[in-house]
């Protein structure tokens, strides 16, 4: 009888020590990947600055007169165009 409470107590103790690894790791595991979360975070923001500057109006503007030669049409070069089919 004595035997098999002390076994008992063995077993269970084992088990507690096996449970607080278990949780242990599966806490630092928690850690790492919200730590991972944040930093893919932080790059999202950083790509949609990123996307917003490449999109400006100003500087397609920009690169349109003076890569392209691009220039804005003055009124008499601009026709406007009716469709009448209507």
């Amino acid at each position: 009888m004595v035997f098999a409470l002390w076994a008992a107590v063995v077993l269970s103790s084992f088990a507690v020590v096996l449970s607080t690894y278990q949780v242990r790791s599966q806490v630092n595991e928690l850690a790492q990947l919200q730590r991972e979360a944040s930093n893919l975070r932080v790059e999202w923001g950083r790509f949609l600055l990123e996307q917003s500057t490449w999109g400006s109006y100003k500087r397609i503007e920009a690169i349109a007169v003076e890569s392209l030669q691009m220039q804005v049409p003055s009124d008499e070069q601009i026709t406007l165009i009716i469709d009448d089919r209507n």
